[in-house]
């Protein structure tokens, strides 16, 4: 039988954006016939209702039963936000006196941890936009030239900075150093713009552009300076053009900034070497030697000190900061991704993250209260993201991970070393990688979760379809996009590049491809996912259940009471039988995407299956979830 079920979505809770003092109206799930949390039958309950914990101190308010529909109880509890992020839990009594706790953390028979609670967040929410976008990732050196290349001009003079390799569009990317990071294939943003009716038709509506600083490298993660647009990639002048006309296409766009280190050729660093009395000093870590702190030992990327109140007037605060000048017109970003965010303020006993990244929000709420706030963490991000400053995560742990062991070629290089933002990889079967999935994801705060990227590879990473399975990156991308959370597509996945490390990934666009035969499925196939996700709000907003996972398959829903979508998606050939109750046996269904042969149909007793001779990825619309007046 199903199991009782609350998720973050408004089905479950009145008020998406409560501010202190509000109270929320949560709701509960119940399944007439449910199991307990400790697998015996559930039976008549003596008492229902939230169990909190403001100001760290427990309090339980109780929930009433205000009516029936499908086949679940519904009840309700009001709950009071009182602290900034309010957590909270289910608890339900039976009348033998056993006790069943749910939370983000799952159904237990005994008590949970706060940290796993669902949470009521006070803070200034996400923009609107923010769960309804599908993210394209592009690194411009590798995305295309346009007409009138700088790259092409200065190289024809022999003008081209000193540290770049120059390399024509059809070369290999370079793997080994100096090459990796000092090859220069020169895209630029001009050519971005010259290129946004494939955004356009992809389906795209959210730009994320890696750094476009000037720096001494083709990623450009090193800074030589915040004041500026790279010539390289047309200046200033080229991201205004770039994002005006994005813009107009209805697409939003987003920068990088490297919070936690600049370059050491940037003017600040320069200046702090050359004069231990100068202000930018105070802005890195310097050793009484002249050594300094760098980003993992490298020395080429000095780590900020951020206990430096001239460092951050400069950066990060008011109307004059780097943070602010390229929200403002004439650049008009719509926000910024964060690189290191994990590791920004922190060094040894000090950890200033907090004050950096809500110094960060702070500003951006400031100059424009619409743009969105991304930070990378790698790993298990949770502590940071709790809706203080960053509206959603780059992070690998939640989605990239669990979702490549699943797929993963057995025996493929993914199981090992493949790039420091992934790790190892080891092989999971279905059951272990919606566990940690849901494990990771547990501990985010409901409306950070649909602002988290879900993104199958990125330019810090292998390509996914390097290591999948053979009929799986569909399975992959269908995931990404059904998923709470921002689909994320890394320039180039849509034309099935291939590249075994984070450097390799960089590969340039291969334009003028789309009608390859080997190219034009996948790129069909992109098309088709993103239109999925674009067609149905649900998918971007609504709850999730699971229903049945298996060694090579899952099912869940994604819910609201507009309407609902079955999601079926599998590595190999599988059967899944769902429960009784699960998903309504007569309800009508619609086939909304089928990648694979997935079969929807109904076993001897009824009850609903799902099956397939292969790798499969297929949805069905389902009607709106029943639920009671309020």
């Amino acid at each position: 039988m199903p199991t009782p079920h609350h998720d973050g979505s408004p089905l479950h809770v009145s008020n998406q954006a409560p501010t202190l003092g509000d109270e929320v109206r949560v709701r509960l799930r119940v399944p007439h016939g449910a199991l307990g949390a400790d697998g015996a039958p559930l039976g008549p309950l003596a008492w229902v209702g939230t169990r909190s914990n403001p100001n760290r101190e427990p309090r339980f308010d109780h929930a009433a039963l205000v009516g029936s529909a499908d086949g679940w109880d519904w009840w309700e509890a009001t709950v009071e936000v009182e602290n900034p992020v309010h957590g909270y839990r289910w608890l339900l009594v039976g009348e033998d006196g056993r006790q069943h706790w749910l939370s983000q953390g799952g159904y237990r028979a005994t008590e949970l941890r706060d940290h796993d609670d669902f949470r009521l967040v006070a803070h200034e929410p996400a923009p609107d936009w923010a769960a309804r976008s599908i993210l394209y990732q592009v690194f411009p050196d590798r995305f295309v030239k346009s007409a009138d290349a700088p790259f092409d001009a200065l190289r024809a003079a022999d003008a081209l900075p000193e540290w770049a390799i120059p390399a024509d569009w059809p070369d290999a990317v370079d793997p080994v150093p100096p090459g990796r990071s000092h090859q220069v294939f020169g895209g630029d943003l001009d050519g971005v713009r010259e290129r946004l009716d494939h955004l356009v038709g992809l389906g795209v509506d959210l730009l994320y552009l890696t750094p476009v600083f000037p720096a001494r490298s083709n990623h450009r993660y090193d800074a030589s300076t915040f004041d500026r647009v790279d010539d390289l990639l047309g200046g200033d002048d080229a991201l205004v053009r770039l994002v005006e006309a994005a813009h107009a296409r209805g697409i939003r766009v987003i920068g990088d900034l490297t919070s936690n280190h600049s370059g050491d050729a940037h003017e600040w660093f320069r200046s702090a070497q050359a004069d231990a009395a100068s202000a930018e000093r105070s802005f890195y870590h310097f050793a009484e030697d002249g050594s300094y702190e760098s980003w993992l030992g490298v020395p080429s990327l000095p780590k900020f000190d951020w206990s430096s109140p001239e460092l951050r007037r400069r950066f990060v605060d008011g109307p004059d900061s780097v943070v602010a000048k390229y929200l403002r017109a004439p650049f008009s970003l719509d926000g910024w991704r964060i690189d290191v965010a994990n590791m920004t303020g922190r060094l040894g006993s000090v950890d200033l993250n907090a004050e950096v990244r809500q110094a960060i929000r702070r500003t951006m709420l400031d100059v424009n209260p619409d743009t969105i706030l991304l930070g990378e963490s790698t790993n298990d991000a949770a502590s940071d993201f709790q809706g203080d400053a960053w509206h959603g995560a780059m992070t690998y742990a939640v989605f990239t991970r669990p979702v490549w062991g699943w797929l993963q070629e057995p025996g493929s290089p993914a199981g090992g070393g493949i790039g420091f933002a992934l790790g190892r990889v080891p092989a999971l079967t279905g059951p272990q990688w919606v566990d940690a999935h849901r494990a990771f994801a547990a501990g985010f705060p409901w409306r950070t979760r649909l602002a988290t990227m879900n993104a199958l590879d990125t330019h810090d990473t292998p390509r996914f379809a390097t290591n999948a399975r053979p009929g799986t990156v569909p399975v992959a991308s269908g995931l990404a996009v059904t998923l709470p959370g921002i689909p994320v597509v890394w320039a180039g996945d849509e034309f099935g590049l291939v590249g075994e490390d984070g450097e390799a990934s960089r590969t340039p666009m291969p334009w003028g491809s789309a009608d390859d035969p080997e190219v034009a499925p996948t790129l069909a196939a992109y098309r088709d996912l993103v239109a999925l996700r674009r067609s149905h709000p649900v998918l971007a907003t609504g709850g999730i259940r699971w229903l049945a996972v298996g060694d090579d398959a899952v099912a869940f829903v994604r819910e609201s009471a507009d309407a609902s979508v079955l999601v079926f998606a599998t590595r190999a050939a599988a059967r899944l039988e769902l429960e009784e109750g699960e998903v309504p046996t007569d309800a009508p269904t619609r086939g909304l995407a089928a990648f694979g042969t997935a079969r929807l149909g109904a076993s001897a007793t009824g009850r609903v299956t799902l099956e397939t001779t292969g790798p499969a990825f297929a949805a069905w619309l389902l009607p709106g979830v029943a639920a009671p007046a309020a």
